[in-house]
């Protein structure tokens, strides 16, 4: 997939629990949030802040979502995952270069629980039957 126009103008976001300071880089290599969680290959991010939020309060782990405005080191992709007949609804791109943070957005509202539940529910059943 070709790497996406210049993104620079707009504001990007990365939604995790990670505890994470300026300058931090956030890195392809990590075990994925979803599925039979296999090291990711990438690292996503959106110009969403409804999107990074979903990033956030799906993240596995401890502690209370975040999520950081970051700059991409290298070239971005839209996500194949999330990008339909050539829309990306979503605004969520994907790299194989290490993002780096730049702050941290605090001003920013989650989804009810009961909602987040449903969509972890949801997350649940894609995953594929052992043996699969």
């Amino acid at each position: 997939m070709a790497a996406t126009n210049d993104l620079s103008w707009q504001r990007l976001y990365h939604g995790t629990r990670a505890d994470l300071k300026p300058g931090d880089l956030i890195e392809p290599g990590y075990r994925s949030n979803f599925g039979t969680r296999k090291k990711a290959g990438y690292v996503y991010l959106t110009s969403s802040l409804d999107a990074a939020a979903w990033g956030a309060e799906l993240a596995l782990g401890e502690g209370s979502g975040r999520i950081y405005t970051v700059e991409p080191t290298g070239p971005i992709m839209a996500d194949p995952n999330l990008t339909r007949e050539g829309a990306n609804p979503t605004e969520s791109y994907r790299s194989q270069e290490p993002l780096r943070v730049t702050d941290e957005c605090t001003d920013w509202q989650g989804h009810s629980p009961e909602l987040v539940k449903a969509m972890k529910d949801r997350i649940v059943g894609l995953e594929p039957l052992p043996g699969s």
